[in-house]
């Protein structure tokens, strides 16, 4: 089956009454979790951006804490799901603002991690990236956030 453009979709979906519209939304909620979650964050969550920025940067804080350190290798997967979930977080809002703080506490909570991420260079080049996706997002932003972005970002990186 070939998926219909989002021109197509937007078109037929004007054309279907309230009631339809309810019964699909609720049937998309019911398919993904995923969808479930951005439906979550856009009623709920989406007038309030700041508490939900905080409440992803907790459940960012918790999943760090249960990280399993056996070695490396669970190390690096672990991290690796928590920025796919950061990254799925940055995604709903749509929100520069929102990109960069979550990705600034990802990088802190990155480099607080012990074993030390210098000593492994899959972490390393993780954090990297991520350091340069900050970077580059600060620079779209407004001057004044910039320049606070800026500060924060080095002050994190000394």
């Amino acid at each position: 089956m070939k998926a219909a453009s989002i021109r197509e979709l937007k078109l037929e979906l004007s054309s279907r009454s309230q009631g339809e519209l309810l019964e699909l939304c609720l049937h998309l909620a019911k398919f993904k979790k995923e969808n479930k979650e951005l439906l979550t964050y856009l009623l709920y969550e989406a007038s309030n951006e700041p508490a939900f920025v905080e409440s992803v940067k907790r459940e960012i804080e918790q999943q760090f804490e249960q990280v399993n350190k056996r070695n490396n290798y669970f190390i690096k997967k672990s991290v690796r799901k928590i920025l796919r979930a950061v990254k799925k977080y940055i995604q709903y809002s749509k929100k520069k603002e929102t990109e960069v703080d979550l990705l600034l506490s990802f990088c802190c909570e990155l480099k607080k991690l012990t074993p030390s991420i210098k000593e492994n260079t899959g972490l390393n080049n993780i954090y990297n990236r991520q350091i340069e996706a900050i970077r580059k997002t600060i620079n779209s932003l407004h001057e004044d956030l910039q320049f606070d972005y800026e500060k924060e970002l080095s002050n994190m990186l000394q």
